[in-house]
């Protein structure tokens, strides 16, 4: 079953408690939280959705939950790019490519990978 979708800031808090490992909502508060002037009981709130969503879980550790990511930051990121293409762009990532043609700012490495992964969608669809 798919997932919920998450907003940005979901996202990037997601991503502060995966470079954690785990945290306690007062740390991520502090960590996370104050650099965005989020109060705690909004860091609380956000941590709680994205639990029931499934993106965060959390066990009981010396008196506070601990909260950890359920999946890793690659499978997140993938999941809201995802989103965004069905969602935004309707299925198709022919606008994403114009974009990224129009950017003018793409490394050697991005463009390395952008060639496999075409090179990769190719062969898959020979050996359809």
């Amino acid at each position: 079953m798919a997932r919920k979708s998450i907003g940005d800031q979901e996202l990037a808090l997601l991503q502060y408690v995966g470079q954690q490992g785990d945290a306690s909502v007062g740390e991520v508060a502090a960590g996370f939280g104050e650099a965005q002037g989020l109060a705690r009981s909004t860091v609380l709130t956000m941590m709680e959705r994205l639990r029931a969503k499934g993106y965060l879980k959390r066990r009981h550790a010396g008196g506070v939950y601990r909260y950890s990511a359920t999946a890793g930051e690659d499978d997140v990121v993938q999941g809201a790019v995802g989103a965004f293409v069905e969602k935004t762009l309707r299925g198709s990532v022919s606008p994403f490519v114009a974009w990224m043609s129009k950017r003018g700012e793409v490394s050697d490495e991005e463009l390395a990978e952008l060639e496999a992964l075409v090179a990769r969608l190719q062969s898959k669809r020979q050996e359809d």
